[in-house]
């Protein structure tokens, strides 16, 4: 009798939610069916059968079991079923998550259903756009747009935080498992890491000049790389020559990988993910452009995969977009080194011996200290700086 166990599906995976199952209790299953929907700390993914037979399930749907854990059985034809007491007692019925529909549970993303459930929203009555019709957020703000409703509070009670007062109503906000793991995280990142910050200005001149001309070269369908891409390749150009930046922490030693592999930090309305540009180092802007695009697109909707979330050397986070001039990122644990990366902006500054209006950008490289030292630092955003200002060699490298 084969054993259906919780994969590792993200590199930071310690434990894992099952959403819902796909089958039935007792139903016969194929090899590569369906099983279930699994939510990680990154990404909600299908878990797939691995053997024909029938599946007796260990674990319900809403139970959250560590990485490695038995969640299912595949009892093959003929194999006598075990006894009912034994499988009743691993067994809990599952919980109310979403109102089910007739044909059961409605396929939804764990965040349309906190949304659905807040709102009182049925989700059987909404049509899914993510991945194979799952519905999705945007399908849950869709629907509400058009009640003209808006998520439930959550009444006053025992709780002290929903209590009248000063504060006035106050609403509890559940966070995502996603969320949670993004809070340990940093503050063990923060508790652990002895990190320093070096920061430069670039001047982004000759960078916007071949932006704006990658604009009028670009064909009606094609992808137009963005600065921040140039980044992300500027980076990736140093990490390989840099190999102390490319590299990791690691009970009392460091690591140093052979990939380069650049994360960059991608935010989405509840949460924050790192998604990676693989062997960003052997790519050209293009494809790094129609890749960040491709990531940036499964975050929003959805349909990201934990080989997608999994496996970064470095991160890029840029908060330019918004207008931050300047600020500091947390190191993502056990990458040696984070790059914050600012908004481009016209400034006064010395241009060959005299004052000039010139677009600058601050970036702020956040390194572990225990494998990195300042002279380590200065020279990495020293050539990030120097390739971004020679933006041709980046492309020729």
């Amino acid at each position: 009798m084969p054993d259906v166990t919780m994969p590792r599906l993200s590199d930071s995976m310690e434990e894992a939610t099952i959403v819902t199952w796909h089958v039935a209790d007792g139903a016969r299953v194929a090899t590569g069916q369906e099983l279930a929907e699994v939510e990680t700390d990154k990404a909600t993914v299908a878990l797939e059968a691995e053997e024909d037979g029938t599946i007796e399930f260990l674990v319900a749907a809403g139970e959250t079991v560590p990485l490695g854990a038995v969640v299912a059985r595949i009892r093959a034809d003929g194999e006598a079923l075990p006894a009912a007491a034994a499988v009743a007692s691993a067994r809990s019925p599952a919980p109310a998550n979403a109102q089910p529909s007739a044909a059961g549970r409605a396929f939804a993303s764990p965040l349309a259903r906190r949304l659905a459930v807040s709102a009182s929203l049925d989700l059987s009555a909404l049509t899914g756009t993510g991945p194979r019709g799952r519905i999705v957020r945007t399908d849950v703000e869709r629907a509400l747009r058009k009640r003209g409703g808006q998520p439930a509070p959550v009444p006053a009670g025992g709780d002290a935080v929903a209590q009248h007062g000063a504060k006035g109503e106050g609403t509890v906000v559940p966070l995502s498992r996603t969320q949670q793991v993004i809070a340990r995280r940093m503050a063990e990142s923060r508790a652990t890491v002895p990190d320093f910050e070096v920061s430069v200005d670039v001047d982004m001149e000759a960078a916007w000049a071949l932006r704006e001309q990658l604009k009028v070269a670009a064909a009606e369908a094609d992808v137009v790389p963005s600065l921040n891409d140039l980044v992300v390749l500027a980076c990736a150009r140093a990490l390989r020559e840099q190999p102390n930046v490319n590299a990791a922490y690691h009970d009392g030693h460091m690591e140093r990988f052979e990939r380069v592999n650049v994360g960059i930090a991608i935010a989405s309305p509840d949460t924050l993910v790192v998604a990676t540009v693989r062997d960003a180092d052997r790519h050209s802007l293009g494809a790094i452009a129609r890749t960040t695009r491709r990531l940036a697109q499964a975050v929003h909707d959805g349909s990201i995969t934990p080989p997608e979330l999994a496996g970064a050397t470095f991160t890029v986070s840029n908060l330019g977009m918004f207008g931050v001039d300047r600020f500091s990122a947390v190191v993502n644990a056990p990458q040696a080194a984070i790059l914050a990366v600012g908004a481009v902006r016209q400034r006064v500054a010395a241009h060959e011996g005299a004052p000039a209006v010139r677009r600058t950008m601050t970036i702020t490289l956040a390194a572990d200290h225990r494998i990195l030292y300042g002279a380590d630092a200065a020279r990495f955003v020293a050539r990030v700086r120097e390739l971004l200002e020679r933006p041709l060699a980046v492309l020729s490298g």
